[in-house]
């Protein structure tokens, strides 16, 4: 499949629209890179037909200008003959995006080492009010109200490279409780009520699903609540957290050594202020600014969460604060069950979502994360997962992966 690589990189500020990112003029090795996940992730689809639409998608969200609408794409890869067609494929057609998913994910594990996995959430604005799952939101990048779709992504990271290989779609309860729009937007009934932090949870377990016995390291945040019972969620499955949590949360000490033991509940704010004098020096590097090197002071506690009526004997975890100026409160506060590792590689490891936030602004606008123009809940599933198969090949050529075989950045 012959490709001419994006150009021009969209990123959630629109004051950064001119932002660019461009692969040289010979884009032989980039299609080389496009072909071999083109193979690794259309193998599962039966039909030859089935194969050359899914190529022919792919190609329209790498070359197609503008928003990557099922229009455009059309346009760029076949003109109007194809739309038609296109849009079946997309919106009406029978095709599991799971084993795509899947297939995704494995592809990704071959290629880099996954450090972990970051929940992003991603909000898509949209002018209408029939695209499933649209209501109006609050977006926490932003600390806007907007009308449109939540969306958490799972994004397979190292410092090296991120993308995302897998995703649930929020659906507000004005959407779960209206049969009609269930109905005309073709929801599964097994989607029900959920808050966002039980939708940000599910859509890491859900991964796990997907990719068999393989488990890294959930970075998710919630600062919003939902705390105790999605760190239980977790443990149940097996698969360690590393949750960004309120300030305010209340914890309670577990390390009879230090301040605030037998206190009961504290605010973690409150403890890691009561512990300053244990803060240590981290370094990192910092994805978002073209790896520069900086440095936090950090520090990490023995904490339990609550515990409500006959829940047993709390489980004990780590309370991570990060402090940029240390005159100041911390900076981020986090609560893990990976209790066997020191500060300093956990602090490093929560700088795996810069990773994902600049791939998502430099690539991932670019390649259609946020652009599907439909109403249907299999549709948007549909393109999104394309859409991240189109973001991987990207950040693939941009990598050391890509260096190897002949594909330099101009900018990035």
């Amino acid at each position: 499949m012959k490709t001419t690589a994006i150009s021009t990189v969209r990123t959630e500020d629109p004051a950064n629209r001119d932002a660019e990112w461009r692969l040289p003029s010979d884009t032989t090795v980039f299609d080389e890179i496009v072909a071999d996940l083109s193979s690794t992730l259309f193998s599962s689809f039966r039909r030859k037909d089935q194969r050359r639409k899914a190529e022919q998608y792919l190609q329209g969200l790498l070359t197609a200008p503008g928003r990557k609408s099922i229009r455009n794409i059309a346009a760029q890869v076949g003109g109007s003959s194809a739309e038609q067609g296109l849009h079946h494929f997309i919106s009406s057609s029978t095709w599991d995006w799971r084993p795509l998913r899947a297939a995704l994910a494995s592809h990704l594990e071959q290629i880099h080492c996954s450090q972990g996995w970051v929940v992003r959430s991603t909000h898509i604005p949209k002018a209408g009010e029939h695209s499933v799952g649209v209501d109006k939101l609050f977006a926490p990048q932003s600390g806007k109200t907007f009308r449109g779709q939540r969306a958490f992504g799972v994004w397979s990271v190292s410092e090296r490279l991120s993308a995302p290989i897998n995703w649930r779609l929020f659906l507000p309860h004005q959407w779960v409780n209206d049969h009609e729009r269930r109905d005309r937007a073709e929801v599964p009934e097994e989607f029900g009520t959920e808050s966002l932090e039980e939708c940000a949870v599910a859509a890491a377990l859900d991964t796990v699903r997907l990719r068999g016995g393989r488990r890294r390291p959930v970075l998710v945040d919630l600062r919003q609540g939902g705390v105790a019972k999605a760190m239980a969620r977790f443990a149940s499955a097996g698969l360690p957290v590393l949750a960004r949590v309120d300030a305010s949360y209340p914890l309670a000490v577990a390390d009879r050594a230090l301040p605030g033991y037998g206190a009961g509940a504290l605010p973690a704010r409150r403890i890691l202020e009561m512990v300053k004098g244990m803060r240590r020096p981290v370094h990192w590097l910092d994805a978002e600014t073209s790896w520069t090197s900086r440095t936090s002071l950090a520090a990490a506690v023995a904490v339990t969460c609550p515990a409500g009526p006959g829940a047993g004997h709390p489980r004990q975890l780590l309370l991570v604060g990060e402090w940029l100026d240390p005159a100041r409160p911390p900076a981020q506060v986090w609560l893990t069950d990976m209790t066997q590792l020191q500060v300093a590689p956990l602090l490093r490891l929560t700088k795996l979502t810069r990773r994902v936030d600049r791939d998502f602004s430099h690539v991932g606008e670019a390649t259609g994360l946020r652009d599907f123009v439909g109403r249907s809940f299999r549709g948007w599933h549909r393109h999104i997962t394309l859409a991240s198969a189109a973001h991987t090949a990207v950040v693939l050529a941009r990598d050391d992966y890509g260096m190897a075989r002949g594909v330099v950045p101009v900018s990035a």
